[in-house]
């Protein structure tokens, strides 16, 4: 099932959806990470945005 893009708020900007690629292309910018490097973070800590940040700062 989509991402629902008129229901945005806290807990859409909170989580990762690797299912939708216009939220793949923004957190790779926005994190400035690569696509692979970003499937591993949410592979590893989970779609908490927090949780992604912290890993790739590592």
């Amino acid at each position: 099932m989509g991402d629902n893009k008129q229901e945005t708020g806290q807990p859409d900007r909170e989580r990762i959806n690797l299912s939708e690629d216009y939220e793949v292309r923004y957190w790779v910018q926005a994190l400035g990470v690569s696509e692979q490097k970003l499937r591993e973070a949410v592979h590893t800590v989970g779609t908490s945005a927090a949780k992604v940040r912290e890993y790739v700062r590592k």
